[in-house]
């Protein structure tokens, strides 16, 4: 039996226990502190949880969806274009135009009774069934397209001709003829065609300036009065016409030093090599084939020949294809035709060559493939300058004797002797500064001979006198 005294102290100590006990809100804000105080990173803790950006996931995301949204949408267009792709080249912009009307008056006709609508509708769609029995129909040709030249100068007379035989056992009835001339077309009409029965034509390609001209395909039009359908017939392949740069001859060796056999002697001594220098004393380690035996029978001791390396006859032409060295069009059409004939004479005398521009080299194994690729060589604005173009082509033509920069006539001198310092030493360079009505000139810059031409006509008389 407890006591009054021990009841007060119990009843003391459960008055003094009662404070420390704690509310709901206040255990809820102890808790919400305690979770901030566990999701909140301390600074240099190394146990963060990395968390991606939104625009990041949502990429990620898109670029899955195209990883596997894309072969089927390939497949799907693919497949859409083989059979609708007849239909929509058959329907010329017209027609469709005339189909949504028709489909539009239908549709208001059905739904408000509108008889005019409806008629109208009808009338829409029986010129439609019209028009498809124009298109209609199998024709049997034999189309022939010959040019006479597949390669010409600027400026030449370039002439082709088209040829339509009937090649089946029936008339044909009269039927239009396109033939693509890059981006014009010409159109021919070809009369009715007995059985077996031909018909010519003759057309001319203009070649003002240089180009690959696209000829062809030839094919054949069936189409309605309206011009609501336009069925078309490929008879034939596309040819290519390369219209060339024009070239001059240039006479000879315009440098006065390449050499075919012998090539430039240079400083550097060899043991063996074609080039004869001098004598001297017998090595051990030397080719006895080269021991000049009457020098040793007379001396007493063993004498050896020296040799001169030579270097073979190797062109290099740098290009420059920036349209900011060039004040217009027709300035790089010249530095093309300069190019093409330093290189067309350099191909004559079978001389190693290389040719390049900002696009890259320029395939030369013949005078065809020279000019061929020289009339793909485009013009545009580079980040390229000559400086860079003039590098690139002694890294890769590092055996070369002879050096062309041909370039415009906005090139400064100050560029043109940047250019010059990367010509490996010991070989003689050439800077042709094309510009059109320019006067012709000649200056030095260092080691580098600067010529300037104004017309295509003058770069073999300002050559020879660099020569000489």
């Amino acid at each position: 039996m407890s006591t009054p005294t021990q009841e007060s102290g119990r009843r003391s100590a459960r008055t003094q226990e009662r404070p420390r006990r704690r509310t709901a809100g206040s255990l809820g804000t102890s808790a919400a502190a305690w979770f901030k105080r566990r999701t909140t990173p301390t600074p240099g803790s190394t146990n963060q949880r990395s968390r991606l950006p939104p625009t990041s996931l949502s990429a990620e995301i898109a670029k899955l969806i195209r990883l596997e949204v894309q072969p089927a949408w390939q497949r799907v267009s693919g497949w859409t274009a083989t059979r609708l792709e007849p239909a929509t080249e058959v329907v010329s912009p017209l027609g469709w135009l005339l189909a949504a009307v028709v489909l539009v008056l239908a549709v208001l006709g059905g739904i408000f009774g509108w008889q005019e609508a409806k008629i109208a509708a009808l009338l829409g769609a029986l010129l439609l069934l019209l028009a498809i029995a124009f298109i209609l129909g199998r024709s049997v040709y034999r189309v022939t397209l010959d040019l006479n030249r597949t390669r010409v100068a600027v400026g030449d007379r370039a002439v082709g001709g088209m040829e339509v035989a009937n090649a089946s056992p029936k008339a044909l009835l009269p039927v239009s003829m396109e033939l693509p001339v890059g981006a014009s077309t010409a159109f021919f009409r070809i009369p009715r065609l007995a059985p077996e029965a031909s018909h010519d034509e003759l057309f001319t390609i203009p070649t003002h300036r240089r180009a690959v001209i696209q000829v062809g395909p030839v094919r054949s039009i069936r189409q309605d009065p309206f011009g609501l359908l336009r069925r078309q017939v490929k008879w034939t392949d596309a040819q290519d016409l390369f219209v060339h740069p024009r070239t001059t001859a240039l006479g000879g060796t315009s440098s006065g030093f390449i050499r075919d056999l012998e090539g430039q002697p240079t400083r550097d001594l060899s043991s063996s090599d074609v080039s004869f220098h001098a004598l001297r004393d017998y090595v051990p380690g030397d080719d006895r084939r080269h021991i000049h035996w009457k020098t040793t029978a007379r001396t007493g001791e063993l004498m050896v020949r020296q040799f001169e390396e030579t270097r073979r006859s190797h062109l290099a032409i740098a290009l420059s294809s920036n349209t900011g060295e060039y004040s217009s069009e027709d300035d790089f059409e010249l530095a093309v035709s300069a190019a093409a004939s330093i290189g067309l004479q350099a191909v004559r005398e079978q001389r190693n060559l290389s040719v390049l521009t900002q696009g890259g080299p320029v395939r030369c194994e013949t005078g065809r493939n020279l000019l061929d690729d020289l009339t793909r060589v485009e013009g545009r604005a580079r980040r390229s300058d000559l400086v860079d173009l003039s590098r690139i082509t002694a890294d890769t033509v590092p055996n070369a004797s002879v050096f062309f920069l041909v370039t415009g006539p906005v090139a400064t001198p100050s560029e043109l002797r940047r250019a010059s310092t990367h010509v490996p030493v010991g070989v003689r360079a050439f800077a042709v500064r094309c510009g059109t009505g320019l006067t012709p000139a000649r200056a030095t810059i260092g080691d580098l001979t600067v010529v300037t031409i104004g017309d295509l006509a003058e770069l073999p008389l300002i050559l020879h006198q660099v020569a000489s």
